[in-house]
């Protein structure tokens, strides 16, 4: 039985890079990851969800959703919870 790498079941799976369901895969994945750098970082500065949604003025189940999946979140909300909430900064990228 051959082994398959991560990347050749995503390739055969949902498509070669460029694919549109397999941008759409890593569009996903990527916000995910958001909400798990967000999570991680409210954990390491010992916050509840309560007590970031206090500091940003939204509702702990808002801060819940966008740890669980970062999607739908504005990149404003983004810069209050990062700058305003957790003290940090947002760097962003962005590859063509």
């Amino acid at each position: 039985m051959e082994t398959k790498s991560w990347k050749d079941i995503k390739d055969t799976v949902y498509g070669k890079k460029g694919t549109e369901r397999r941008d759409e895969l890593e569009r996903d994945f990527e916000s995910f990851k958001i909400g798990l750098l967000l999570r991680k970082a409210r954990e390491e500065k010992n916050l509840t969800q309560e007590q970031l949604a206090d500091l940003v003025d939204k509702k702990r189940t808002y801060i819940s959703r966008i740890e669980n999946n970062g999607s739908n979140m504005t990149l404003k909300t983004l810069y209050d919870i990062v700058e305003k909430g957790l003290g940090g900064k947002v760097k962003i990228s962005i590859e063509v």
